[in-house]
């Protein structure tokens, strides 16, 4: 669904970008967010940018003079298209799940509480990298105070379900109302008329892991019976690779992004690095992503894939499509 944004959304997000001072972004952010058509195809856009304000006030709050440090940081810089972290409850599997989808070797022991730091790696989807953050274990009476913080600047989030345990939906139901005491909010689809700031909703696919465990198939009932209807549950094996893949796709498509395809006249199109903008962008959108300066000069673009015959030249507005090629013409 396209995006639609009203000329004066546009106008504000020029603005926006101008502006240095924290405060005025904040207040533009907000000005932004309340000019947002609620749609499906505004839908990562909404969480872009209550993302940017969450990020932006804990920036503010964190500067101002009663500001205290508490502790290690644990801030990691933001790496490829998009965030995802691995969240749930302990001995969940979290960790066999970031080192069968990443370039990561991270500890994995069979008591709980192995991870107690951010664990970051690089998952690829087709030439698209994504952080894939793996975060310590949630349960009633223990969560570390930072990882909320961490689950709030994610994109998105993979949460893992043991199915060896039969405790399996009560460490869920924890690891779920501890994270909502705290304004974190996963879910399986985004809010389309949710305003309040304080609140983060993260969209996220759960991982049944450990499929391959005794009484595993009858356990994979019940949680879908409990969470079937919040979140996509995707039964996986880190050791026998089982539904990794699929699950490496439901991850990457949780981003909402698109993935786009440059070429310059006369050449083949480059595939071995595509950009990547949000679903319901335009070839304004992907101008900017290749050189600020195309903001200004794009003329008009050629595009082969979906709903134009190839090479069809289209105007600055047209939205784009996951895996088309576009070639830039500016003046």
């Amino acid at each position: 669904m396209p995006a639609n944004l009203p000329p004066q959304y546009l106008k504000a997000e020029l603005e926006y970008r101008a502006l240095a001072n924290p405060g005025d972004r904040l207040e533009k952010l907000r000005e932004l967010y309340r000019m947002l058509p609620k749609h499906k195809g505004t839908e990562k856009l909404q969480s872009d940018l209550k993302q940017k304000m969450s990020r932006l006030k804990d920036e503010i709050e964190g500067a101002g003079p009663g500001a205290k440090k508490q502790g290690p940081s644990h801030r990691l810089p933001h790496e490829g298209a998009g965030r995802i972290v691995l969240v749930g409850p302990p001995n969940a599997g979290k960790s066999a799940i970031l080192a069968a989808l990443t370039n990561a070797k991270p500890e994995i022991a069979a008591y709980p509480f192995t991870t107690r730091a951010p664990q970051p790696g690089i998952l690829d989807y087709h030439g698209v990298a994504v952080q894939l953050i793996d975060l310590p274990a949630i349960s009633p009476d223990f969560l570390e105070s930072w990882v909320p913080g961490m689950i709030r600047s994610a994109d998105a989030a993979i949460l893992a379900a043991d199915l060896a345990s039969d405790d399996v939906a009560e460490g869920l139901d924890a690891a779920l109302d501890r994270l909502a005491a705290e304004r974190v909010q996963l879910v399986g689809e985004l809010p389309f008329d949710d305003d309040d700031e304080s609140t983060r909703h993260v969209k996220t696919v759960m991982a049944a892991t450990k499929i391959d465990a005794p009484g595993a198939a009858d356990r994979l009932e019940i949680v879908r019976e409990w969470f079937g209807t919040r979140f996509p549950v995707l039964p996986v094996s880190a050791e026998s690779g089982e539904g990794l893949e699929t699950l490496r796709e439901a991850a990457y498509h949780s981003l909402g992004l698109l993935r786009i395809y440059t070429k310059i006249p006369g050449r083949p199109a480059d595939r071995t690095k595509p950009f990547t903008v949000p679903i319901g962008s335009t070839v304004l959108d992907l101008a900017r992503e290749v050189h600020r300066d195309f903001e200004s000069s794009l003329k008009f673009a050629k595009i082969w894939g979906s709903g134009v015959f190839d090479g069809q030249s289209v105007k600055r507005d047209h939205e784009l499509h996951d895996g088309d090629i576009v070639e830039l013409h500016a003046t």
